[in-house]
């Protein structure tokens, strides 16, 4: 009764946070488009109002607006979701607080999918976002229907199809004071009348960064990203439509390039490094969907996929000015083969299903030299990780009357991890349940309740780490959620409540004390997690659009038990890393509409991301980063399908820390801290500073 009296006391502040903002589903489309806002949460079409999943669907026109150039840009915009990152190849992600990834080599919590394709690593998350239709978050476990390490939720991104109208788009941007630029474009028509079209996209994006290295000169934290993107859309015989699809993707960025703070709030962006750290990342892959009518009420899908990352880093691995150690030549290549089949059958009018199976197979070979300087001794580490996934799932839509559905999911899982040096293997088998009741009251407003399940992966450590392997971690969720709007489509206002009951927690990784301080992954305990969010646009006129979302999330650790197993002195805080309780943004837009058909078109974007913990190894100290505001801001002209415009990102020039370890880290490694040993410090990587230029971009 407890767990329910505070879930309901933070619904209660997330909306009296807000009472006179409408906050909004669907970051780029107004109110009077509710009708027209379809998502694939449930793996088939549905309009976005009708699923009992709370979902936030950015659409293309935001992601250009808000020059998010990258999946993880869009945290931004949604409530609940909260993304860092302090390298080019990882970032750091949770949805509610749960599935926290804070390095690369656990498995992700949250799921990433392109074109419902599912990618294995965090690092995906940097890569461009290319001729995108929309970008989906769904919040809360999705294993029934998505699968693998959805314990959290799930981004999905929907690339556009190609259609039988000759079609084009261009865009260019230019921004100082970092040198910000990017080109993209886009063409997609008939290759064979009525059967087969084709889509071409490809962009550049550079920028330098705020960050320069005083030390060995250069830019210390530079952004480069370049892709192309290829699909082929058939119109098969027997009414099948089969999509071929190929992409390739090059990322060049900053490698833990940390600044030297004296603590949370010195905000200091250059860098003392004796070599910059740079890593590159290359992506390739190719895949087939295939969607077949079978019969029977019954529509097939299959899909097959390859995917390929290559990476090669180096750089200063003490992160200071002391010449002590150095990355040489740090490797590394992910290959995953990934294929599923399901069978979505609509039996009756009020009975459909949607059953399948899933499976993939990746493996990872790394390989890091490091230079100790003061004494010329080179070291290598090779690992090679192997991860194998075969999962069977079924789920059932049936409307126990006209307004009311029961839905119902169950998915099986196995997975194997094994890692070269390490005796025996990690395997699990786990079930993952979910069912939800929708009562729909009228065609503008519907309720939903729902309970699942979800579980991700655990692993294996180094052969020197004191714990093998590590388990996996689960979470059930409860959620009640609200979609509502008005009858003249004005205003939408979707809300959600919840509370996860998350079991244990793969948390915080930690070092070993001598002979020599080894990296060990492991799990923290339990966590409970509650909250509320509320999303809408209000629109009730042509002039004015107001957008926006609220999150209040309460993540805390009430057992950490499973971490003292392994480190005694336990942790400092009962707070997950690098989440804040307090999220928003709200979006105002003005459209002045010129005589001759022309527009302008004013909106600001405020986000907020509230107070969070900062890391440290130190059982007694954690560090705190204050919560911070930004503010982003559009002037375009709009004529027929030119628009050219003036913009900004972080206007108020924000000072705010994007990842923070106290000095407790380089403790661990180099011994106690002070004057006589300059090797420990603190290690903070800045968000990026104030940024204001000028748009461009086509359609024909």
């Amino acid at each position: 009764m407890r767990g329910i009296n505070k879930l309901l006391a933070g619904a209660a502040l997330a909306i009296a946070a807000a009472p006179g903002v409408a906050m909004a589903q669907d970051a780029g489309v107004t109110a009077e488009d509710s009708e027209e806002i379809v998502v694939t949460a449930r793996q088939r079409e549905e309009r976005l109002q009708d699923v009992p999943v709370a979902v936030t669907a950015i659409d293309a026109d935001t992601l250009e607006r808000e020059q998010i150039n990258s999946v993880r840009e869009v945290a931004a915009l949604t409530p609940g979701l909260n993304i860092t990152t302090d390298a080019v190849g990882r970032a750091f992600m949770s949805i509610r607080g749960i599935g926290t990834t804070l390095i690369d080599s656990v498995q992700p919590g949250v799921g990433i999918f392109v074109d419902g394709i599912y990618q294995v690593n965090t690092s995906y998350l940097n890569n461009p976002v290319v001729d995108v239709a929309r970008i989906e978050v769904l919040r809360g476990p999705q294993g029934t229907l998505f699968g693998n390490n959805t314990l959290g939720g799930a981004i999905s991104v929907i690339t556009r199809a190609p259609t039988d109208d000759f079609s084009g788009r261009f865009s260019a941007s230019y921004a100082d004071p970092d040198n910000y630029h990017t080109v993209a474009g886009s063409i997609a028509g008939p290759i064979i009348e009525g059967s087969l079209r084709g889509r071409l996209a490809a962009s550049y994006h550079s920028r330098d960064g705020f960050s320069t290295n005083t030390l060995a000169g250069g830019d210390a934290r530079p952004m480069e990203n370049e892709s192309v993107n290829a699909t082929l859309a058939w119109d098969a015989p027997q009414d099948a439509d089969i999509t071929f699809n190929a992409y390739w993707n090059r990322v060049t960025g900053s490698q833990t390039a940390y600044s030297s703070p004296d603590g949370p709030t010195d905000y200091i962006q250059d860098t003392q490094l004796n070599v910059n750290s740079i890593a590159e990342y290359e992506y390739w892959g190719v895949n087939a969907r295939g969607v077949f009518d079978i019969g029977g009420g019954t529509q097939m899908t299959a899909i097959l996929a390859y995917d390929d990352r290559t990476g090669q880093a180096t750089g200063d691995a003490d992160f200071g000015f002391v010449d002590f150690a150095r990355i040489l030549d740090g490797n590394n290549t992910l290959q995953t083969y990934t294929g599923e089949l399901r069978f979505d059958t609509q039996w009756s009018d009020r009975l459909s299903t949607l059953i399948g199976v899933f499976g993939s197979a990746s493996e990872t070979n790394s390989s890091v030299t490091q230079l100790v300087v003061p004494f010329a001794l080179n070291l290598t580490q090779l690992v090679t990780n192997e991860q194998t996934t075969v999962a069977a799932f079924a789920n059932v839509f049936y409307d126990i009357t006209p307004s009311l559905e029961f839905s119902a999911g169950l998915r099986w899982d196995t997975q194997d991890v094994s890692v070269s040096g390490t005796a025996g293997e990690y395997s699990a088998s786990e079930f993952q349940p979910r069912v939800a009741l929708t009562q729909r009251w009228d065609d503008n407003w519907m309720t939903y309740v729902s309970i699942a399940r979800g579980f991700r992966g655990g692993g294996a450590n180094s052969p020197a780490a004191p714990l093998q392997f590590y388990e996996g971690d689960s979470v059930w969720t409860y959620e009640l959620g609200n979609k509502w709007t008005s009858a003249d489509n004005t205003l939408r206002l979707n809300a959600a409540i919840y509370y996860n009951d998350y079991q244990n927690y793969i948390g915080q990784n930690s070092l070993t004390p001598a002979p020599g301080p080894v990296a060990v992954n492991l799990n923290t305990g339990d966590v409970e997690s509650y909250g509320a969010e509320l999303e809408g646009v209000w629109s009730p006129n042509e002039f004015f659009t107001l957008t926006g979302g609220v999150s209040y999330n309460h993540s805390r650790i009430t057992d950490d038990s499973a971490f003292e197993e392994v480190f005694p002195l336990g942790l400092a805080t009962d707070r997950i890393l690098f989440l804040p309780d307090w999220t928003f943004y709200v979006t105002p837009t003005l459209t002045y509409g010129l005589s001759n058909g022309d527009a302008i078109v004013f909106n600001t974007t405020i986000a907020y991301k509230g107070d969070r913990a900062g890391s440290s190894l130190d059982p007694t100290f954690q560090p705190q980063l204050e919560g911070y505001y930004t503010v982003n801001a559009n002037l375009a002209y709009e004529r027929d399908n030119w628009t050219i415009a003036l913009w900004g990102t972080n206007l108020l020039d924000e000072e705010y820390y994007e990842s923070y370890l106290d000095q407790s880290l380089l403790a661990a490694i180099f011994g106690p801290p002070g004057p006589m040993n300059p090797l420990v410090h603190n290690l903070g990587i800045a968000g990026d500073g104030r940024r204001v230029g000028v748009r461009v971009s086509a359609r024909f």
